[in-house]
């Protein structure tokens, strides 16, 4: 079990609107490098005109896709650092018109409706690393 951990006070707070028909993953990702944050984390509310969610399982993602609108009911993730690229990992809950709500991880193929609107928080003076775990072969942090 890993000690380590990190620490760094809040740097900046960026608040962005993301646009109709943009992928969510990628305009979250492209917000976070145009600031230059390499470390924070982020919330995020808006609509979308369909998801992409996945449930991590036997160590892949399985797909829940949703094709109608939904609403985000919640969106919230981190920003760090795959061999110097920006990475953004993200669970978000979005419920369609009935109320029925579907959550996961944050995939590519969620197109924004009317917008969205994000919140980055910087962590400020810090570079935060992913690393490949053997274990479960995916990329961690190094904290």
């Amino acid at each position: 079990m890993s000690m380590k951990t990190h620490e760094s006070k809040i740097g900046r707070i960026v608040f962005a609107r993301l646009s109709e028909d943009e992928g969510l993953l990628e305009a979250i990702t492209l917000r976070a490098k145009r600031a230059r944050i390499s470390a924070g984390f982020f919330i995020l509310i808006g609509a979308l005109k369909k998801a992409k969610l996945g449930f991590y399982h036997e160590e892949e993602y399985k797909p829940i896709e949703i094709s109608e609108p939904v609403e985000i009911v919640s969106c919230i993730g981190n920003i760090s650092l795959k061999e110097q690229e920006v990475i953004v990992h993200a669970h978000i809950a979005v419920s369609n018109k009935k109320g029925e709500t579907f959550g996961g991880h944050l995939l590519s193929g969620c197109v924004v409706s009317v917008n969205a609107e994000l919140v980055l928080i910087e962590a400020a003076d810090l570079k935060l690393q992913r690393v490949p775990d053997e274990k479960t072969k995916l990329y961690l942090w190094d904290a």
